[in-house]
């Protein structure tokens, strides 16, 4: 059994079509339910879903409204009113391909060594195109965009599956515990490093993650995500919750995550030297303006 878990904020823009773009997956609907954990949504979400349970009542789908406020908490209450031996992660604002589901199954079925995959996130942009200042870095950082190739495999280097595309064996969770509350976004919020902080302790568990190229998500970037205010409360929002998940391991972490910011510095400002030579400025300017807002929110100057 697949528990699908979808957690929502205020997104009845959203959440319809991404219910429905499960429910028309591949996947028979006896292999999998849907947990959505409303977060103190105040717009449409619940008649939204109504509507779904109407139009699909195939599909075994579960309502649950998380009073405490955060993602954290929303997470972490789709994993204790799930059911399945594999949790999927799915964001709110997104849809996915026909086989997503049935590709997580059929890998986790196969692989028993695998303890959590990932597969790619695509950005769909509202507005029609991409910025012109859009580079590698700034477009994982904003969209979550993810892909590496279309083999399946391990995840390359330091990489890990993105938040809003994940698997995982429910027994993860209980040899490493929950998502850590004090970290994540909370209402307006856009704090982060949650996941993070469960692949950290995974990987000191020495579990494994596979990508999967056949799990595709299409995140839906409106153009307020896009603007200057969004990109700075997102990006000193990483910085102050990178201060927070590292002092919390201790202070030995902190200062090695300091220690590679400067690091990050160096690369940042080569980068910066390549968009000018190639007359692209305005990508270098991005990426020292995320630079600085995360250095900012790490010392916590904000």
């Amino acid at each position: 059994m697949i528990s699908v878990i979808i957690c929502t904020y205020n997104r009845d823009k959203y959440i319809y079509n991404v219910l429905k773009s499960i429910a028309q997956g591949s996947l028979s609907t006896d292999y999998y339910e849907i947990v959505l954990v409303d977060n103190n949504c105040t717009d449409n979400t619940r008649s939204e879903v109504e509507r779904f349970c109407a139009d699909f009542p195939a599909v075994n789908l579960h309502y649950h409204v998380e009073t405490n406020q955060g993602l954290s908490h929303a997470r972490n209450r789709g994993i204790k009113e799930s059911k399945g031996d594999l949790l999927v992660y799915v964001d709110d604002d997104a849809t996915v391909n026909p086989e997503y589901l049935a590709t997580y199954a059929d890998w986790f079925e196969k692989h028993p060594e695998t303890d959590a995959a990932g597969g790619p996130i695509i950005p769909h942009y509202e507005t029609g195109s991409e910025p012109r200042w859009m580079t590698y870095f700034i477009k994982r950082l904003l969209t979550g965009y993810l892909f590496f190739g279309n083999k399946p495999g391990p995840f390359p280097g330091e990489n890990y599956p993105g938040g809003g595309n994940a698997a995982y064996r429910s027994c993860v969770f209980r040899k490493v515990g929950l998502y850590n509350v004090e970290l994540g976004r909370n209402g307006e919020n856009l704090g982060g490093g949650e996941e993070k902080d469960i692949f950290d302790k995974m990987k000191r568990e020495g579990m494994r993650f596979s990508y999967l190229p056949d799990a595709i998500l299409y995140h839906s970037i409106p153009a307020y995500k896009l603007e200057p205010d969004y990109f700075n409360r997102l990006t000193k929002g990483i910085g102050q919750s990178e201060r927070a998940r590292t002092l919390r391991i201790g202070k030995a972490s902190y200062r090695k995550r300091k220690l590679s910011e400067l690091k990050k510095w160096c690369a940042t400002i080569l980068l910066w030297c390549f968009y000018l030579i190639t007359f692209r400025p305005q990508c270098g300017n991005m990426l020292i303006r995320f630079r600085r807002n995360v250095t900012l929110g790490l010392l916590g100057k904000l």
